[in-house]
């Protein structure tokens, strides 16, 4: 799907702005509402709006402690990555998991109700067989920025 810079703009908007009513939402981008909406609706349809949302605090409901780790395989065969990708899956524990390059092979972002709690699931993942060789951890001890998910739009999707 080619995106124009209507359609950009109306991704830049609901990004930060979920809740924009249509008519706020069409004076934005300087189009009458039913073709703005339209415009949405294709968008949806195409599957480049995912959904709508809250942004909730949790700390309102729990405190968590955010916890940084950074893991080591020891062994690097497809097998060990696709077991330890599927574990981190189906943790609770772990709100963000990436693969990264350069040294280290995860990166966690683990949110658990205090260190004792972290230490147990450290504890269950090196006797399973998820074959991590090393893992250090980093406690967050204040928030700077969060900002969630943000995206760019490659100028190559543009009309």
């Amino acid at each position: 799907m080619q995106l124009d810079r209507y359609d950009t703009k109306i991704l830049q908007i609901l990004a930060t702005q979920g809740r924009i009513t249509k008519s706020h939402l069409a004076e934005a981008i300087n189009l009458s509402i039913s073709p703005c909406w339209e415009r949405v609706k294709r968008l949806e349809e195409a599957g480049i709006i995912e959904g709508y949302g809250a942004k909730i605090n949790p700390s309102i409901f729990s405190k968590k402690t955010p916890v940084m780790v950074e893991v080591t395989l020891g062994k690097h065969d497809a097998a060990s990555f696709k077991r330890f990708e599927e574990a981190m899956q189906t943790c609770p524990e772990v709100a963000d998991c990436f693969a990264t390059g350069g040294g280290i092979d995860y990166i966690l972002r683990v949110m658990v109700k205090d260190i004792d709690q972290y230490q147990r699931l450290v504890d269950s993942w090196l006797v399973s067989e998820l074959s991590i060789e090393r893992y250090y951890t980093y406690i967050v001890t204040k928030t700077i920025k969060h900002q969630g998910d943000t995206f760019e739009i490659d100028e190559n999707l543009m009309r």
